[in-house]
């Protein structure tokens, strides 16, 4: 297949975006790519939605840059499941982001200081919001098809209720209607790592120029837990100890409480310590939050299917069976309530080892449902 090359671009807009917290944000910027050409018609254009620390570096390298593939590369390109030769994909950076578009690092304009904790609250609909905008900008009425995964399935859910008009397709994967007291429970312990680190100052920690890399660690290895399923890390690490020699004899275990001696406990730190230096604490506080609030059942009496009966778009949904995180129950649930408004639903349950992760890795099953999907979509594109 053909290496494709990424252009990362910046948009500014100076109108204010009203906020769900009935704060706003003005002279903002979201970051983007693009990929493939848009149709003279516009109507070949796919927005690719984001999950926690991901970016609107979707698919493609950058030119001159080793290992740069966007973090959905296997998924997008010339040829692929996602073909950027006959689609013209958008890989869009969330407001509060520490990617490039305007977040918790950026200078607030009313007071000429970095935000820092004081960047306001963001959710799901707000971003779906900002999204539109950019798309506004870009002279696109109508998607093709708008995909996420994780927090990014529950945008692209989002979009189907905020924009019903402005959608033909859903392609919602390894997401979930909301999340269950459990997920809430882990994004708040990794919140309480990262509030409760020394360093992390209220959360203007830039002007004391330190960074609460302790919080992050810790943070990052609770949720990289909770995307790997216990089958995976069995058969990756098992019961492994790191291996040790003392005067040249292997020894079992160490017997130490502050060193790792597992290789799971290894792997962990490492995940834990390349995370801290490249994640901001703001945005990770931010994300999980909006997370948490996605909900768009609760203004419905938590009635699901009521809650959907707004979307028109059709819809695939894919789950994975050892995603204990956003099981499959949870895209049931979003499959059952769309039948409930007789809306045209697909939705492939795949039996895949990886966990949560799996929704970017590759899985010829996985890979061919969505090759397949867009195949039938591209059908409906008229140039």
């Amino acid at each position: 297949m053909t290496e494709m090359f990424a252009t990362p671009q910046s948009m500014h807009f100076a109108d204010p975006l009203p906020l769900q917290s009935g704060a706003s944000l003005r002279d903002y910027s979201l970051s983007f790519e693009t990929y493939g050409t848009l149709n003279a018609g516009k109507t070949n254009a796919v927005l690719i939605c984001h999950a926690l620390n991901a970016s609107h570096h979707v698919a493609g390298v950058y030119a001159g840059q080793d290992k740069s593939e966007g973090w959905w590369d296997n998924m997008i390109g010339p040829g692929k499941a996602l073909d950027t030769d006959q689609f013209f994909v958008i890989g869009v950076n969330n407001l509060g982001s520490c990617f490039g578009s305007t977040g918790p690092m950026h200078t607030n304009p009313d007071t000429g200081r970095v935000y820092g904790a004081d960047f306001p609250v963001v959710t799901v609909e707000d971003w779906v919001n900002a999204q539109a905008r950019l798309l506004d900008a870009l002279g696109i009425e109508t998607l093709a098809a708008v995909m996420g995964g994780s927090l990014g399935g529950m945008q692209a859910l989002s979009w189907t209720l905020q924009y019903p008009s402005r959608v033909r397709h859903a392609v919602v994967v390894a997401s979930a209607p909301n999340l269950t007291a459990e997920n809430i429970a882990f994004n708040e312990v990794a919140r309480r790592a990262i509030v409760t680190d020394p360093d992390f100052h209220g959360g203007h920690f830039y002007e004391h120029g330190t960074i609460p890399k302790r919080g992050l660690r810790i943070a990052r290895m609770i949720g990289h837990i909770t995307y790997l399923s216990d089958d995976v890390m069995n058969e990756k690490f098992g019961r492994q100890l790191i291996a040790a020699t003392q005067e040249g004899a292997p020894r079992e275990y160490f017997y130490s409480t502050l060193e790792a001696e597992f290789q799971i406990e290894s792997y962990l730190r490492y995940q834990g310590d390349k995370f801290a230096e490249y994640f901001d604490a703001n945005t990770y506080l931010l994300i999980t939050r909006a997370l948490d609030y996605f909900d768009p059942a609760r203004t419905y009496g938590a009635d699901l299917s009521h809650a959907l009966a707004r979307a028109t778009c059709k819809f695939l949904l894919v789950s994975f069976t050892t995603d204990w995180r956003f099981s499959p129950k949870r895209s049931r649930e979003i499959v059952k309530a769309l039948l409930d408004n007789k809306r045209d639903v697909s939705y492939a349950e795949i039996d895949a080892p990886h966990g949560h992760d799996a929704f970017l890795l590759d899985d010829a099953r996985y890979m061919s449902v969505v090759s397949s999907y867009f195949d039938s979509v591209a059908k409906e594109v008229t140039p």
